[in-house]
């Protein structure tokens, strides 16, 4: 007869089923990389990344890689094709997806701006009434205009949407504009923002119900990568005459950690997470104010 656990559970039973979460992030485009890479730090290593296959797994037994295109992704997570998705939240609002927005990753920052060419006399929304408009953004597009009361004629384009003003083909763009240099380069003139955007972890709401404890550690791997990010870890060892000296200098997000110094009474470790901005003006100021053995450290994961 099979032995019982102090969980009642006997010894040659199956350990209990654990659902398989499966992530979705893109295969391409300007925020694949940085995405990858936030996947990684997280500690969902993809040791068969680079295999390209569309479903891989990670060191977690229980999370997958599904590998998609973007404008995909909300789609797949609506239906469950896929329990979490990364992508941006443009996306999700041009798919109008039924899915719920976890986390702002805080990354592909951009806007969707409606342009026209530098030497149009166009200057207003309202001017744009029966022009031609391109975009790779129908959906946002069309909804834009109807609030603004404006009709025009969208002209679906599948890429190089800024050529499209000296093609031609269209009188004004709704095009995505990071820094703005595409735009210029292109001789391209804003007329207004249309839409803000960022990369967003998306759920399956049916998956957040379901999958609830794994996913949520997920959320939490990827957030503490965010809140790590700009920060540095500051260890120096500071005589004890000198620590209220020492503790004006650091700006640390809750106040430095002191801790006693086992080889002497006289000092003590002190121990602050800053920002990595500050740490080279930071140093000098520490070490007048009596620190030494300063150690400067980065952050791969931070959480509260």
């Amino acid at each position: 007869m099979a032995q019982k656990t102090k969980s009642g559970r006997k010894k040659s039973d199956p350990a209990p089923f654990s659902p398989v979460v499966r992530l979705a992030i893109p295969n391409k485009g300007r925020i694949a990389v940085p995405i990858l890479d936030l996947v990684e730090k997280s500690g969902l290593h993809l040791p068969e990344a680079g295999e390209r296959r569309l479903i891989t797994k990670t060191l977690d037994p229980h999370v997958e890689i599904l590998f998609a295109r973007p404008v995909d992704i909300p789609e797949y997570v609506a239906t469950g094709a896929a329990d979490l998705g990364i992508t941006g939240h443009d996306m999700v609002v041009e798919r109008q997806s039924d899915v719920e927005e976890l986390l702002d990753l805080q990354s592909g920052k951009a806007k969707l701006v409606l342009a026209v060419h530098e030497d149009s006399a166009i200057t207003t929304v309202k001017q744009l009434a029966g022009t031609k408009v391109a975009t790779e953004f129908p959906v946002i597009t069309k909804a834009y205009f109807s609030k603004h009361k404006v009709k025009v004629n969208v002209v679906l384009v599948a890429g190089a949407c800024e050529a499209t003003p000296h093609l031609g083909i269209a009188d004004a763009i709704v095009d995505l504009s990071s820094s703005g240099t595409t735009l210029k380069t292109n001789r391209l003139r804003v007329i207004d923002d249309v839409l803000e955007t960022s990369t967003f972890l998306i759920a399956n709401r049916e998956s957040l119900r379901t999958k609830k404890e794994k996913i949520d550690e997920i959320h939490l791997a990827l957030e503490s990568v965010i809140r790590a990010r700009g920060q540095c870890y500051l260890m120096m060892n500071v005589k004890r005459s000198s620590l209220d000296a020492v503790k004006r200098v650091l700006p640390g997000l809750s106040g430095p950690t002191v801790m006693d110094v086992a080889s002497t009474e006289n000092l003590v470790a002190v121990h602050a997470v800053v920002n990595e901005e500050r740490v080279y003006c930071l140093i000098n100021a520490l070490r007048r104010a009596g620190a030494k053995d300063i150690l400067v450290m980065a952050i791969q994961r931070m959480i509260r």
